[in-house]
């Protein structure tokens, strides 16, 4: 086993928030036919990355709510790119967390990543993009999109990616329940039995959904102080027999200045948009604590043109 130098890392690992989120079909493969815009948001975990020399992968955390053995996908992370590497180094990772668990907010696909692109660079293995997003896309569906971050068209069951050129500054206010967490999966699993009665084969249709998010989904996000809605089918799910993503998008509705109000994933985190931070800032002031009251726990954020970054 080759020694390395003692060497730390420190990564940002982002949220997401989805601004457009289309389930096509079901496939055959069993997966979903997507089409996504996704966004990176403030948000953001914290990895700490130190080499050992024990070929060992040892993962700490300030937060209880995690499993920190194999069934980590930092872990699954790490172990994926040693074997694909056909290495045995080891690595000391901490992750100070701050992104809600199980929130649709994509916290442990940022991780991944962030684990992707931070041994990549500790372990001097000079992997390039395309190989690290191929690597990414057998961990998890959201986990490509961190590779490069920002705003992306998100295709296929999410590892088509298309980088959008935008500066789009809105401000966020996010709420979720602090007592209340979705499966992504079994969401998945109710809109494929409620709306997906036979598998997906009209290639044309894909394509031509695919065709009018590119042309129209940037438009359709410059608000210009209008309310617009922004479309999230699992939405149709989750508001239906989820109380807390029923209260909590009636609550950013009633906000001052909200442009527009979703879910994002899966739920069951709920986002506005604004504007801008100031006016974000200003409307999360007002009513954090009747946010409080309800059970709700509450952020603010703005869009990121980036992913994950070494800081």
């Amino acid at each position: 086993m080759q020694d390395l130098a003692k060497t730390k890392i420190n990564i940002k690992s982002p949220a997401k928030i989805n601004l457009h989120l289309e389930v096509i079909g079901k496939r055959e493969d069993g997966f979903h036919e997507l089409a996504m815009i996704m966004q990176n948001i403030d948000l953001s975990d914290y990895l700490e990355f130190e080499t050992n020399n024990e070929g060992l992968i040892k993962l700490k955390s300030d937060c209880n709510d995690l499993s920190l053995s194999d069934d980590n996908l930092i872990v699954k992370s790490a172990n994926l790119l040693r074997n694909k590497s056909n290495i045995d180094y080891g690595a000391n990772i901490f992750l100070r967390k701050n992104i809600p668990i199980g929130a649709g907010l994509a916290g442990g696909s940022s991780n991944a990543a962030a684990t992707l692109i931070g041994l990549n660079k500790l372990w001097d293995l000079n992997l390039d993009q395309k190989t690290l997003c191929s690597l990414a896309s057998t961990l998890g569906s959201d986990v490509p999109f961190f590779i490069n971050g920002g705003i992306q068209l998100c295709f296929g069951r999410g590892e088509i990616l298309e980088k959008l050129d935008s500066n789009i500054e809105y401000g966020v206010i996010l709420l979720k329940n602090r007592n209340v967490s979705v499966s992504t999966a079994e969401t998945y699993k109710k809109y494929s039995n409620r709306f997906c009665d036979q598998y997906l084969t009209d290639r044309e249709m894909i394509e031509n959904i695919r065709k009018n998010l590119r042309d129209n989904g940037l438009n359709n996000l410059n608000f210009n102080n209008q309310h617009l809605s922004i479309k999230n089918d699992l939405q149709l799910i989750v508001e239906n027999e989820n109380d807390s993503v029923k209260q909590a998008l009636f609550l950013l509705s009633k906000l001052e200045n909200c442009l527009t109000f979703s879910m994002s994933g899966s739920g069951p985190t709920c986002f506005a948009l604004f504007k801008d931070i100031k006016i974000a800032k200003k409307e999360l002031t007002a009513n954090y604590k009747l946010f409080r009251n309800k059970g709700y726990d509450s952020w603010v954020c703005t869009f990121l043109e980036k992913g994950i970054t070494f800081i």
